[in-house]
């Protein structure tokens, strides 16, 4: 069987459909073959949001461990802020601060 890479942000829908429930099976790392049945009951549908690129200053050693969990570590630090948010909530939203100028 050929594979052919989608374009970025595109799925082969068709082949998709095609993939039977074993091949799903087969291909699908250990971690996930025997999820409990309710897994997915408390899953939330996340809709990306556009990113803003910023120069954030962090700690050199919080830095090298967010890179030791591997590719897109900056995705996961966002998470973790994310979460924060989350947890202590928009009704605590601080002021937003007035640039000065330059």
């Amino acid at each position: 069987m050929t594979t052919k890479a989608p374009t970025k942000g595109r799925a082969d829908l068709a082949r998709v459909r095609r993939t039977s429930d074993t091949e799903i099976a087969r291909t699908s790392p250990p971690e996930l073959r025997a999820l409990p049945d309710d897994f997915w009951q408390g899953a939330r549908v996340v809709t990306p949001v556009t990113k803003q690129a910023i120069s954030i200053r962090l700690d050199e050693d919080v830095i090298d461990w967010f890179r030791a969990t591997g590719p897109k570590y900056q995705t996961r630090i966002n998470a973790v802020l994310r979460s924060y948010v989350e947890q202590v909530g928009a009704s605590t939203r601080p002021a937003a601060r007035k640039r000065r100028a330059v």
